[in-house]
Parts: C-alpha cells; structure tokens; sequence
C-alpha cells in the first residue's frame, strides 16, 4: 500500500493528451470487480444471467479474486479493493474492467491506486453512480478516457435493456462518431426484485432549459459523488468541459441545486461550455418546472445550453458515453442533438 501511495503522488495531473482503449471485439475478455458494494450483496440469479447476456454479446467474463468479498459496509477492504483493480489492468488478457455495482466508498481508494500502471495498460473502465469518483480520479490522474456505463449488475435486467446494450455496442464495438438519441420507454421500477411485472412509461425525450450549441470534454457523472473531488488532486479539469450529471432518488431538487452550485463554485467552473442532466428518480419528485426554476437561478449559466431529462442516471435504460471524450450539444426551442464525437 506505502508504493502505492507514492506512485499516486508522483502521477503527474491533467495529462496534456487523453489516452483512448482499443474497442472491444467478440472474444475479449471483460474482468468484473468490486471497487464499492461487493458482489455478494446480488442475488444469484442476477450474476448468472448478467454473465450469460455477457457471453451472448461475444465475451468472456471473469470475476476478480475479491469481488465477493463482504463487510460490514456491504463492501471491502482498501487492500482487496484495490489488488482486484491492479490485478485487472496488469492482466493482458483483460480487455474491459465492470464494476459490480455503485455504493458509497470508491473514493477510498484514489490514494493507493497506481496511476502509472494504469496509463501504461489503458483498458476500458466502465461502471456508474457512485465509481464515478474513481473514474473522474483515473481520467485525470492516468489521463485516460473511460465511461459511464451499465454495471455488471444492470445487465441482469430481463426487459427493458436492448437500448442500454445498442449504445454500449455503440461506444465500445464502434469507432464512429454516434448521436445519443432518447429510448421509446423508461423505467423507475425495482426490476431486480420482481423481473416480469415491469413499469414502463413512454419517453417524451430530453427538453432544453437553455439555447445553444458547444463541444468540448465530457466530463461528469454522479454529481454529489463528483462533488467528493472538488479541492483535491483528482478533480479534473473544467476547461472547455460538457458536464454531464445526474443524481439518485435522494437528491431532492433543493439538494442538487446545492451540489450544483458547490461544483459551480470550484475554480475553472467558467470554462463549463454546456451540461447535460440526466433523467431523475421519481422518489425525488423533480419535476420539469423545478429543474428549470433552478437552472435559469443561475446567472453562471444563462450563457451555455443547458438539456435536462436525458437517458442516463439511475433511471433505466441508460446510455454510455466517455469521460475525457469528445461531446457536442446543440439546444434551440425545445429541440437538442447530443452527438459523441471521440470515445
């Protein structure tokens, strides 16, 4: 643990070229690991058939040596943690590393990662919700690009998925540019507890809060776990940046506009050149009115387009898209184009 917390000090920030994985191909194998809550809190069933939909796409999958090990934080140790991640990119075999699952504690282990292996082994790191700190951290320690994707988890959902798996093919399997465009139904049911008696409702797709069009970095995620980086080495940079973020069912509108406003206050905010926010929970009863009441509050951002109600977050299904990659967004009159650009 002592090298690698020197080898994490040393990592130089904001590395000047993003680095890029190679795509996936059918026979590439995907490591599954557990850097939050371990494996062991999903059911039997969903692990099996997140592994067999896996399988059907084209991939071997394989399980780090920890991921079904458990406290009494529903998680593990620093030290396990951390070995399955290093285990995961040493592995030349390993093509893409898949978080289990989100959680709480994936900021524990920024300080012992080492950063200088993972820029020299770039492999795709996929994952959402709370691994966005670890993600945000790689990006901007390692310089390398990764994404924000279904967890090895999601792939357990029996109905509902084909749009989540279109756009991981679209990011991973594919070097073209690709429009983000919204899902026909969405879902904020607990699929995992009851598979066939799903809730979908019709999709009336993103709206637009704010005109306008701009490129730049994707950057983003979670945004209260986004929000643990700010003031430490591992926040990266918001230059030139489009914020992508979102929030779970906890985030009333009055604490996301907080921890909105905590990101707004972190220097280099003035160069966010647009955001995108994801769809919300309906347990957090923000509605349209709300998000725009809150946005247009904000003098910091009456001068970038700003799109809300998009499919990605803790709603399903979810697409994928690159942290550190290339995004443009254009919004006018109720109508937006989100296009991936570099992934």
């Amino acid at each position: 643990m002592k090298d690698s917390i020197n080898k994490a000090t040393i990592s130089k920030k904001n590395m000047n070229k993003a680095i890029y994985p190679a795509r996936l191909k059918v026979g590439d194998e995907i490591r599954v690991v557990a850097p939050a809550r371990s494996m062991s809190i999903v059911s039997k069933e969903t692990v099996e058939f997140s592994k067999k939909r896996l399988e059907d796409l084209g991939f071997k999958v394989t399980f780090g040596k920890n991921a079904n090990l458990c406290d009494d934080f529903n998680s593990s140790s620093i030290e396990a943690r951390v070995s399955d991640l290093h285990d995961a990119f040493k592995d030349k075999n390993v093509k893409m590393i898949m978080p289990v699952i989100g959680g709480f504690n994936s900021n524990q282990l920024l300080r012992y990662l080492d950063y200088e292996l993972i820029r020299n082994n770039p492999k795709i790191l996929g994952g959402y919700s709370d691994i966005t700190a670890l993600q945000n951290a790689i990006y901007t320690k390692a310089g390398l690009v990764i994404y924000s994707s279904p967890g090895f988890a999601t792939f357990g959902m029996k109905k509902g998925f084909e749009y989540a798996i279109e756009y991981f093919k679209k990011c991973f399997m594919q070097s073209e540019s690709y429009e983000i465009l919204p899902s026909d139904k969405w879902s904020n049911d607990s699929w995992w507890k009851d598979q066939e008696n799903r809730v979908f409702e019709n999709n009336p797709g993103p709206i637009t809060i704010n005109d306008g069009q701009a490129e730049g970095t994707l950057i983003g995620g979670n945004l209260c776990t986004l929000n643990l980086l700010n003031g430490t080495e591992y926040m990266p940079s918001l230059k030139d940046s489009i914020l992508f973020i979102e929030d779970d069912e906890e985030s009333k509108i009055v604490n996301f506009d907080r921890n909105l406003q905590s990101l707004i206050h972190q220097p280099g905010f003035k160069g966010v050149k647009g955001m995108v926010i994801g769809r919300f929970e309906k347990a957090s009863e923000v509605s349209d009115s709300l998000i725009k009441q809150m946005i247009k509050s904000k003098r910091e951002l009456k001068d970038i387009p700003v799109i809300a109600n998009a499919d990605f977050g803790h709603t399903y299904p979810i697409f994928t898209f690159p942290v550190g990659g290339r995004v443009r967004i254009s919004s006018k009159n109720n109508k937006s184009k989100i296009e991936i650009l570099s992934h």
